[in-house]
Protein backbone atom coordinates (compact mmCIF):
# COMPACT_ATOMS: atom_id res chain seq x y z
CA UNK A 1 0.00 0.00 0.00
CA UNK A 2 2.93 2.35 0.78
CA UNK A 3 4.56 1.85 -2.30
CA UNK A 4 1.14 2.14 -4.45
CA UNK A 5 0.81 5.59 -3.07
CA UNK A 6 4.45 6.33 -3.51
CA UNK A 7 4.25 5.30 -6.90
CA UNK A 8 1.01 7.35 -7.50
CA UNK A 9 2.45 10.08 -5.85
CA UNK A 10 5.84 10.24 -8.55
CA UNK A 11 3.53 9.23 -11.53
CA UNK A 12 1.68 12.72 -10.39
CA UNK A 13 5.07 14.64 -9.95
CA UNK A 14 6.03 13.71 -13.02
CA UNK A 15 3.25 14.54 -14.99
CA UNK A 16 3.16 18.07 -13.83
CA UNK A 17 6.85 18.08 -14.59
CA UNK A 18 6.44 17.36 -18.21
CA UNK A 19 3.38 19.43 -18.84
CA UNK A 20 5.63 22.66 -16.99
CA UNK A 21 8.63 21.99 -18.79
CA UNK A 22 6.62 21.71 -22.32
CA UNK A 23 4.26 24.61 -21.71
CA UNK A 24 7.41 27.07 -20.62
CA UNK A 25 9.05 26.15 -23.96
CA UNK A 26 6.38 26.03 -25.95
CA UNK A 27 5.48 29.66 -24.52
CA UNK A 28 9.50 30.83 -24.69
CA UNK A 29 8.79 29.38 -28.88
CA UNK A 30 5.21 31.65 -29.32
CA UNK A 31 6.87 34.33 -27.09
CA UNK A 32 9.34 34.80 -30.03
CA UNK A 33 6.55 35.59 -32.43
CA UNK A 34 4.49 37.97 -30.04
CA UNK A 35 8.17 39.92 -30.12
CA UNK A 36 7.65 40.19 -33.51
CA UNK A 37 4.31 40.84 -33.40
CA UNK A 38 4.64 43.55 -31.09
CA UNK A 39 7.66 45.00 -32.32
CA UNK A 40 5.62 45.31 -35.80
CA UNK A 41 2.72 46.74 -34.40
CA UNK A 42 4.88 49.30 -32.54
CA UNK A 43 6.83 50.13 -35.89
CA UNK A 44 3.67 50.45 -38.19
CA UNK A 45 4.39 47.19 -40.22
CA UNK A 46 2.79 43.64 -40.38
CA UNK A 47 5.54 41.33 -38.80
CA UNK A 48 5.15 37.77 -39.66
CA UNK A 49 2.44 36.66 -42.18
CA UNK A 50 4.06 34.03 -44.44
CA UNK A 51 4.49 30.80 -42.71
CA UNK A 52 0.98 29.41 -41.82
CA UNK A 53 -2.14 31.52 -41.04
CA UNK A 54 -1.87 34.93 -39.74
CA UNK A 55 2.35 33.69 -39.30
CA UNK A 56 1.83 31.03 -36.49
CA UNK A 57 4.09 28.54 -37.87
CA UNK A 58 7.08 31.06 -38.51
CA UNK A 59 7.89 30.07 -34.56
CA UNK A 60 8.31 26.37 -35.94
CA UNK A 61 9.92 27.67 -39.22
CA UNK A 62 12.42 29.19 -36.89
CA UNK A 63 12.91 25.64 -34.66
CA UNK A 64 13.64 24.13 -37.68
CA UNK A 65 16.19 26.69 -39.11
CA UNK A 66 18.19 25.94 -36.09
CA UNK A 67 17.70 22.39 -36.05
CA UNK A 68 19.41 21.77 -39.48
CA UNK A 69 21.72 24.72 -39.29
CA UNK A 70 25.62 23.66 -39.36
CA UNK A 71 27.38 23.05 -35.90
CA UNK A 72 29.93 24.63 -36.01
CA UNK A 73 32.52 24.43 -32.34
CA UNK A 74 35.64 26.81 -33.15
CA UNK A 75 39.01 25.24 -33.21
CA UNK A 76 40.98 27.16 -30.26
CA UNK A 77 37.70 26.40 -28.00
CA UNK A 78 37.11 24.53 -25.15
CA UNK A 79 34.60 21.80 -26.50
CA UNK A 80 33.39 20.31 -23.51
CA UNK A 81 32.78 23.69 -21.51
CA UNK A 82 31.54 24.92 -25.31
CA UNK A 83 28.72 22.95 -25.52
CA UNK A 84 28.15 22.83 -21.10
CA UNK A 85 27.42 26.63 -21.02
CA UNK A 86 23.85 26.78 -23.74
CA UNK A 87 22.97 23.46 -21.58
CA UNK A 88 23.37 25.03 -18.33
CA UNK A 89 21.28 28.12 -19.30
CA UNK A 90 18.53 26.15 -20.40
CA UNK A 91 18.50 23.82 -17.64
CA UNK A 92 18.51 26.76 -14.95
CA UNK A 93 15.85 28.65 -16.58
CA UNK A 94 13.88 25.64 -16.58
CA UNK A 95 14.30 24.69 -13.06
CA UNK A 96 13.06 28.13 -11.63
CA UNK A 97 10.02 26.92 -12.52
CA UNK A 98 9.24 23.95 -9.97
CA UNK A 99 8.60 25.87 -6.82
CA UNK A 100 5.53 28.38 -8.85
CA UNK A 101 2.20 27.71 -7.70
CA UNK A 102 0.56 27.60 -10.86
CA UNK A 103 -2.71 27.24 -9.24
CA UNK A 104 -4.57 25.41 -6.74
CA UNK A 105 -5.07 21.74 -6.29
CA UNK A 106 -7.54 19.49 -8.76
CA UNK A 107 -9.30 16.66 -8.27
CA UNK A 108 -8.79 13.57 -10.27
CA UNK A 109 -9.69 9.69 -10.07
CA UNK A 110 -10.80 10.68 -6.45
CA UNK A 111 -7.03 12.32 -5.84
CA UNK A 112 -6.27 15.74 -4.67
CA UNK A 113 -3.20 17.48 -6.75
CA UNK A 114 -1.58 20.19 -6.08
CA UNK A 115 -0.83 22.41 -9.11
CA UNK A 116 2.74 23.21 -7.85
CA UNK A 117 5.63 21.18 -8.41
CA UNK A 118 7.95 21.43 -5.46
CA UNK A 119 5.85 23.54 -2.35
CA UNK A 120 9.21 24.30 -0.38
CA UNK A 121 9.03 26.49 2.69
CA UNK A 122 11.95 28.59 0.73
CA UNK A 123 10.81 29.20 -2.56
CA UNK A 124 12.49 32.50 -2.73
CA UNK A 125 15.61 31.14 -1.20
CA UNK A 126 15.51 28.55 -4.23
CA UNK A 127 14.90 30.87 -6.97
CA UNK A 128 17.74 33.39 -5.95
CA UNK A 129 20.32 29.98 -5.90
CA UNK A 130 19.01 28.45 -9.44
CA UNK A 131 19.32 31.82 -11.28
CA UNK A 132 22.59 32.99 -9.84
CA UNK A 133 23.94 29.43 -10.97
CA UNK A 134 22.02 30.88 -14.40
CA UNK A 135 25.08 33.09 -15.14
CA UNK A 136 27.52 30.32 -14.98
CA UNK A 137 25.83 29.14 -18.40
CA UNK A 138 26.56 32.62 -20.21
CA UNK A 139 30.31 32.82 -18.24
CA UNK A 140 31.34 29.43 -19.34
CA UNK A 141 30.38 29.82 -22.84
CA UNK A 142 31.69 33.26 -23.27
CA UNK A 143 35.09 31.89 -21.87
CA UNK A 144 34.66 28.73 -23.90
CA UNK A 145 34.37 30.64 -26.99
CA UNK A 146 38.07 31.58 -26.98
CA UNK A 147 36.49 34.98 -28.38
CA UNK A 148 37.29 38.43 -26.59
CA UNK A 149 33.39 39.95 -28.31
CA UNK A 150 32.27 36.51 -26.51
CA UNK A 151 34.35 37.12 -23.05
CA UNK A 152 33.88 41.03 -22.75
CA UNK A 153 29.73 39.88 -22.93
CA UNK A 154 30.01 37.39 -20.55
CA UNK A 155 32.06 39.56 -17.91
CA UNK A 156 29.15 42.40 -18.32
CA UNK A 157 26.41 39.52 -18.18
CA UNK A 158 28.28 38.48 -14.69
CA UNK A 159 29.16 42.12 -13.51
CA UNK A 160 24.90 43.30 -14.36
CA UNK A 161 23.56 40.48 -12.75
CA UNK A 162 25.74 40.74 -9.72
CA UNK A 163 24.78 43.94 -9.68
CA UNK A 164 21.05 43.86 -9.84
CA UNK A 165 20.47 40.50 -8.23
CA UNK A 166 21.49 42.71 -4.59
CA UNK A 167 19.06 45.55 -4.85
CA UNK A 168 16.37 42.52 -5.92
CA UNK A 169 17.15 40.32 -2.98
CA UNK A 170 16.95 43.30 -0.44
CA UNK A 171 13.86 44.78 -2.01
CA UNK A 172 12.18 40.91 -1.22
CA UNK A 173 13.51 41.53 2.35
CA UNK A 174 10.79 44.24 2.66
CA UNK A 175 7.85 41.89 1.44
CA UNK A 176 9.45 38.91 4.05
CA UNK A 177 9.14 41.41 6.61
CA UNK A 178 4.85 41.45 5.61
CA UNK A 179 4.47 38.09 4.81
CA UNK A 180 6.85 36.02 7.29
CA UNK A 181 7.14 33.52 5.26
CA UNK A 182 9.48 32.23 2.32
CA UNK A 183 6.89 29.57 0.53
CA UNK A 184 5.44 31.58 -2.62
CA UNK A 185 2.08 29.21 -1.86
CA UNK A 186 1.73 30.78 1.70
CA UNK A 187 2.13 34.21 -0.10
CA UNK A 188 -0.17 33.77 -2.41
CA UNK A 189 -2.53 32.51 0.23
CA UNK A 190 -2.31 35.38 2.05
CA UNK A 191 -3.17 37.67 -0.92
CA UNK A 192 -6.22 35.56 -1.55
CA UNK A 193 -7.28 36.44 2.29
CA UNK A 194 -6.34 40.07 2.02
CA UNK A 195 -4.69 42.95 -0.17
CA UNK A 196 -1.93 41.86 -3.08
CA UNK A 197 1.49 42.86 -2.15
CA UNK A 198 1.54 45.16 -4.76
CA UNK A 199 -0.52 47.62 -2.80
CA UNK A 200 1.30 47.38 0.34
CA UNK A 201 5.21 47.58 -1.75
CA UNK A 202 4.80 49.47 -4.75
CA UNK A 203 8.41 50.77 -4.38
CA UNK A 204 9.57 47.33 -3.97
CA UNK A 205 7.41 46.37 -6.84
CA UNK A 206 9.27 48.76 -9.05
CA UNK A 207 12.68 47.86 -8.25
CA UNK A 208 11.97 44.38 -8.57
CA UNK A 209 10.55 44.91 -11.86
CA UNK A 210 13.94 47.08 -13.04
CA UNK A 211 16.13 43.65 -11.66
CA UNK A 212 13.75 41.54 -13.69
CA UNK A 213 14.70 43.43 -16.96
CA UNK A 214 18.31 43.39 -15.97
CA UNK A 215 18.30 39.63 -14.74
CA UNK A 216 16.69 38.84 -18.04
CA UNK A 217 19.51 40.60 -20.69
CA UNK A 218 15.92 42.69 -21.73
CA UNK A 219 16.49 46.05 -23.39
CA UNK A 220 17.53 48.66 -21.71
CA UNK A 221 19.90 46.00 -20.14
CA UNK A 222 20.95 44.27 -22.66
CA UNK A 223 24.86 45.42 -22.71
CA UNK A 224 25.43 41.56 -22.59
CA UNK A 225 25.13 40.86 -26.54
CA UNK A 226 24.88 44.69 -27.52
CA UNK A 227 25.44 44.13 -31.43
CA UNK A 228 26.46 47.86 -31.93
CA UNK A 229 29.16 46.69 -29.61
CA UNK A 230 30.09 42.98 -28.99
CA UNK A 231 29.13 41.80 -33.00
CA UNK A 232 26.65 39.46 -31.06
CA UNK A 233 28.11 39.20 -26.90
CA UNK A 234 28.57 36.07 -25.01
CA UNK A 235 26.70 33.73 -28.02
CA UNK A 236 28.81 35.34 -30.76
CA UNK A 237 30.35 31.77 -31.61
CA UNK A 238 27.66 29.96 -31.26
CA UNK A 239 25.48 28.46 -33.99
CA UNK A 240 22.57 25.60 -34.72
CA UNK A 241 20.76 24.62 -31.48
CA UNK A 242 23.19 25.80 -28.96
CA UNK A 243 22.54 29.15 -30.51
CA UNK A 244 18.62 28.00 -29.94
CA UNK A 245 19.73 26.94 -26.04
CA UNK A 246 20.87 30.18 -25.48
CA UNK A 247 17.89 32.45 -27.37
CA UNK A 248 15.09 29.88 -25.53
CA UNK A 249 16.54 30.61 -22.09
CA UNK A 250 16.47 34.34 -22.73
CA UNK A 251 12.36 33.81 -23.20
CA UNK A 252 11.44 31.16 -20.46
CA UNK A 253 13.87 33.40 -17.96
CA UNK A 254 11.29 35.86 -19.24
CA UNK A 255 8.20 33.67 -19.02
CA UNK A 256 9.11 32.55 -15.38
CA UNK A 257 10.38 36.28 -14.17
CA UNK A 258 6.77 37.50 -14.86
CA UNK A 259 5.08 34.33 -13.14
CA UNK A 260 7.26 35.47 -10.20
CA UNK A 261 6.34 38.97 -10.46
CA UNK A 262 2.71 37.80 -10.79
CA UNK A 263 2.60 35.27 -7.58
CA UNK A 264 4.98 37.62 -5.59
CA UNK A 265 2.98 41.14 -5.71
CA UNK A 266 -0.53 39.86 -8.17
CA UNK A 267 -1.53 37.46 -6.04
CA UNK A 268 -0.64 34.82 -7.86
CA UNK A 269 -3.40 32.94 -9.57
CA UNK A 270 -5.82 34.71 -7.00
CA UNK A 271 -8.73 36.10 -8.89
CA UNK A 272 -10.33 39.35 -7.36
CA UNK A 273 -13.62 39.49 -5.66
CA UNK A 274 -14.20 35.69 -6.95
CA UNK A 275 -14.60 33.05 -3.97
CA UNK A 276 -13.19 30.10 -5.28
CA UNK A 277 -15.19 28.22 -2.22
CA UNK A 278 -18.23 28.53 -3.71
CA UNK A 279 -16.74 26.66 -7.12
CA UNK A 280 -15.75 23.20 -8.10
CA UNK A 281 -12.35 22.42 -7.54
CA UNK A 282 -11.10 21.79 -10.93
CA UNK A 283 -13.48 24.95 -12.22
CA UNK A 284 -11.50 27.23 -9.63
CA UNK A 285 -7.96 25.88 -10.56
CA UNK A 286 -9.09 26.59 -14.21
CA UNK A 287 -9.47 29.91 -13.44
CA UNK A 288 -7.02 30.57 -11.22
CA UNK A 289 -4.90 28.90 -14.52
CA UNK A 290 -6.09 31.47 -16.67
CA UNK A 291 -5.71 34.38 -14.22
CA UNK A 292 -2.19 33.70 -13.23
CA UNK A 293 -1.44 33.39 -17.41
CA UNK A 294 -3.37 36.36 -18.11
CA UNK A 295 -0.82 38.60 -15.48
CA UNK A 296 1.92 36.77 -16.61
CA UNK A 297 1.14 37.50 -20.82
CA UNK A 298 0.71 41.38 -19.55
CA UNK A 299 4.22 41.00 -18.18
CA UNK A 300 5.91 39.87 -21.14
CA UNK A 301 4.20 42.46 -23.32
CA UNK A 302 5.82 44.68 -21.01
CA UNK A 303 9.21 43.22 -21.39
CA UNK A 304 8.06 43.69 -25.55
CA UNK A 305 6.93 47.28 -25.08
CA UNK A 306 9.72 47.97 -23.20
CA UNK A 307 12.40 46.44 -25.52
CA UNK A 308 11.34 48.58 -28.50
CA UNK A 309 10.62 51.94 -27.13
CA UNK A 310 13.60 52.54 -24.82
CA UNK A 311 16.78 53.13 -25.98
CA UNK A 312 19.83 51.05 -24.92
CA UNK A 313 22.02 52.61 -21.77
CA UNK A 314 25.89 53.02 -21.86
CA UNK A 315 27.73 50.41 -19.05
CA UNK A 316 27.83 52.92 -16.90
CA UNK A 317 24.88 54.14 -16.93
CA UNK A 318 23.45 51.11 -16.09
CA UNK A 319 26.05 50.48 -13.02
CA UNK A 320 25.57 53.72 -11.77
CA UNK A 321 21.79 52.85 -11.52
CA UNK A 322 22.15 49.50 -9.95
CA UNK A 323 24.77 50.48 -7.46
CA UNK A 324 24.18 53.94 -6.43
CA UNK A 325 20.08 54.60 -7.07
CA UNK A 326 18.92 50.86 -6.69
CA UNK A 327 19.98 49.77 -3.74
CA UNK A 328 19.69 52.82 -1.48
CA UNK A 329 16.35 53.18 -2.68
CA UNK A 330 16.06 49.46 -1.89
CA UNK A 331 17.77 49.71 1.27
CA UNK A 332 15.29 52.50 2.08
CA UNK A 333 12.33 50.54 1.33
CA UNK A 334 13.56 48.01 3.70
CA UNK A 335 14.19 49.98 6.53
CA UNK A 336 11.06 52.31 6.22
CA UNK A 337 8.98 48.70 5.51
CA UNK A 338 10.65 47.31 8.89
CA UNK A 339 9.78 50.24 10.85
CA UNK A 340 6.21 50.18 9.88
CA UNK A 341 6.31 46.33 11.03
CA UNK A 342 7.79 47.26 14.65
CA UNK A 343 5.31 49.78 14.99
CA UNK A 344 2.20 48.07 14.34
CA UNK A 345 3.18 44.91 15.95
CA UNK A 346 4.61 46.19 19.21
Amino acid sequence: MFLAIDLAFIIEKLVLIIIVVMGSLLIAMYATYAERKVAAVLQDRSGPNRAGPFGLLQPVADGMKLFFKEEIIPAFSSRFLFILGPGLAMITAIMTSAVIPWGNTVEFFGRTISLQIADVNIGILYIFGVVSMGVYGIMIGAWASNNKYALIGGLRAASQIISYELAMGISLIALLFLTGTLSLKEMVVQQQEGLWNVVKQPLGFFIFLICAFAECNRTPFDLPEAESELIGGYHTEYSSMKLGFYLFAEYINMFISSAVMATLFFGGYDVPFLDESTLAPNIAALIGIAALMFKIVCFIFLFMWVRWTVPRFRYDQLMHLGWRILIPLALFNMLLTGAVVLYFNK
